[in-house]
Parts: C-alpha cells; structure tokens; sequence
C-alpha cells in the first residue's frame, strides 16, 4: 500500500485534533490517562486503576497530546519521573480541556519523587494531588477512587 493510499483512508475519519476543539466533547469518568515514560510505570498504575473498576489509556509523554486532543477522561496520572517534570509540556494542553469543561476536570494526580501537597512542592494549580513513590495500590488507589468520587458526587 502506498503511503497516498493511506492518507486518503484517515482522511475520511475525523481525526483526534478536530474532535478536541469542539467543545462539545464529553468527560468520560470511566477512563484515567496514564501518562509516563517508564512502561513499568504506567503498567503498575494501569492495574491500579483497573481495580477502581476504571478503564486506564496508557500513553508516553510524547504521545499523551495527541490522546488528550481526542478525549477528555475522568482523570490524569502524570508520573513526574526523578525531577517531577517529565510531563511539564502536557500541564498547557490539559489546563485548557478544564477550561473547555468548565470545571476541575479531568482530575490530575502527580506521582512524584517528593512528599507534600501541589502547593508545598510549587506545582501547577493543575495538579490535583500528589501522590509519593513508591507507587502502590495504598496509596494511589484511595487518591484516584476520592477525586472520581468528587465530579461524580
């Protein structure tokens, strides 16, 4: 198949870009982005969201853009990684889909190196809550099952 081919099959789909400006894009509480650069990571995050009952889209910081334009989940798990910045370039891109939703959503929670609240630690107001590794089931489990709990209550 030539690549000409291929692009006239996705140009009959509406792609992820055009789909994200339209404010009309729903929030789905049943699905958590799970964003990392550790795979191992984000495949120990997704079993913990998966045991909320939630669906988790694992996705690298390179790739998470590109899903965020296509849809607006319940929440966000950003594994900061050693300096909490591995996913500084996404915090833009997801404050504006809270401005498009109007509210606090999707619900952002940093996995991080450090201890403390989004504030003590001198994060974006994006952030939600902060989560300390090493990531287990105690400690993040609770955090994701309160702040779905919230936009659901």
């Amino acid at each position: 198949m030539s690549p000409t081919d291929r692009e006239t099959r996705t140009a009959d789909h509406p792609n992820a870009a055009a789909r994200g400006t339209d404010a009309g894009l729903a929030t789905d509480f049943s699905q958590v982005l799970v964003i990392g650069r550790s795979p191992i990571n984000r495949v120990v995050v997704a079993k913990i969201v998966e045991k909320s009952g939630l669906k988790p889209i694992s996705e690298s910081p390179e790739t998470a853009a590109k899903a965020l334009r296509g849809l607006i989940p319940g929440a966000v798990v950003l594994d900061g990684g050693a300096d909490n910045k591995d996913c500084d370039a996404l915090i833009s891109g997801i404050d504006a889909l809270r401005r498009i939703s109007g509210k606090a959503l999707p619900s952002v929670i940093l996995l991080s190196t450090k201890t403390g609240t989004p504030e003590s630690l001198g994060l974006s107001s994006v952030i939600d809550a902060v989560v300390a590794k090493p990531i287990t089931p105690e400690r993040l489990q609770p955090v994701i099952d309160r702040l779905i709990g919230l936009v659901h209550g």
